[in-house]
């Protein structure tokens, strides 16, 4: 006896238990099973280089494509450009999405292409990245809008270009078409902007042909990391800045002066002395036609001498440094350095 209540034989506690936690697990269990799908995040850094690869993977075929017909007429795949663009996205597609494999770009970056509205009606989960893979239906709406979509628009724009349909002295209907494909771009243009915000909140369909066909990418092995190392990345960045800003400074130096600078510490000054009455201090070669640069009367090509008076207001002497102020023909007249 314990606060009034009679404990029950011990050959029946197990019994008594099981009945007592058995409407909690019941209510568990099927709280569990609403929430089959276990919410998970695909790095949108990942979704976005796996796209860039596939650009750099396909520029890469048609650049070994166009060496097989160099020695053709010329301009001539210039003519077929769309149809060589849309049969290498064909054989892409063909040997990747439609025999359930990634792309080059996706596999590098381990994705995968998962039906998501198959994967939102299965009940057991583990990890969230499983589900099944795109449908034929899906397959081949992916075809059409990728490849037949892109050569489609990119031949009506080249047709309407050429026939001018934007010209205010065409027909009216040529008028009307040009209109409309503009306003279409325009609409494309916008609704792609949208679903790339939603992208970069959510983390699902990079573009619009992926979120109207549910096509969402996931992870195609949870415990490997991407192929491609950010190793090569960095430096790429590292170097791309640096060169940026070389292109950025080295128009701001004066090379007459480094030079100068630099005069003293070089080492054999006897065949600089050799060469000060013979060669041009700016293209190191004979002059044809002598000039000297006033008042320091060194010599130079005329056409040297000219270009640089004429680029450089204050132009010094390459030589000497000293600023020039006329020019004057090798025993002529004296000319003004500018005019």
């Amino acid at each position: 006896m314990s606060g009034g209540q009679t404990l029950p034989p011990p050959e029946h506690a197990w019994l008594h238990t099981y009945h007592k936690f058995l409407p909690h697990f019941q209510s568990s269990h099927q709280d569990s099973s609403l929430q089959s799908i276990i919410p998970i995040t695909i790095s949108r850094v990942n979704q976005v280089d796996a796209a860039r690869l596939d650009i750099e993977m396909s520029a890469m075929l048609k650049e070994q494509l166009v060496k097989v017909f160099s020695l053709m007429k010329p301009g001539l795949l210039f003519q077929y450009e769309a149809e060589l663009d849309a049969f290498l996205e064909f054989l892409i597609w063909r040997f990747s999405i439609w025999v359930d494999k990634p792309t080059p770009g996706i596999a590098l970056m381990n994705l995968r292409y998962r039906d998501e509205r198959a994967s939102e009606a299965r009940g057991k989960v583990r990890t969230g990245l499983e589900g099944p893979g795109l449908t034929v239906a899906q397959k081949i709406w992916y075809c059409v809008a990728t490849v037949g979509g892109q050569y489609i628009w990119a031949r009506l724009q080249s047709f309407s270009a050429f026939r001018r349909w934007g010209d205010s002295e065409q027909r009216p209907l040529a008028r009307r078409a040009w209109i409309l494909i503009q306003r279409i771009e325009g609409f494309y243009k916008a609704a792609s902007f949208g679903n790339l915000l939603i992208f970069l909140y959510t983390g699902k369909y990079r573009n619009l042909i992926e979120r109207a066909l549910r096509a969402r990418l996931v992870y195609g092995s949870p415990n490997m990391n991407r192929a491609v190392s950010f190793e090569y990345m960095n430096r790429q960045l590292v170097w791309n800045e640096f060169s940026e800003m070389l292109l950025l400074l080295l128009p701001l130096l004066n090379s007459a002066s480094v030079k100068n600078f630099l005069r003293p510490f070089s080492k054999d000054k006897s065949s600089g002395s050799a060469e000060d009455d013979s060669a041009c201090p700016i293209c190191q070669a004979n002059p044809t036609t002598p000039f000297l640069a006033l008042p320091c009367e060194h010599r130079y090509c005329y056409y040297c001498l000219r270009t640089r008076c004429a680029a450089v207001p204050s132009f010094r002497c390459s030589r000497c440094n000293e600023p020039v102020v006329a020019m004057q023909r090798h025993g002529g007249v004296v000319n003004p350095a500018r005019k």
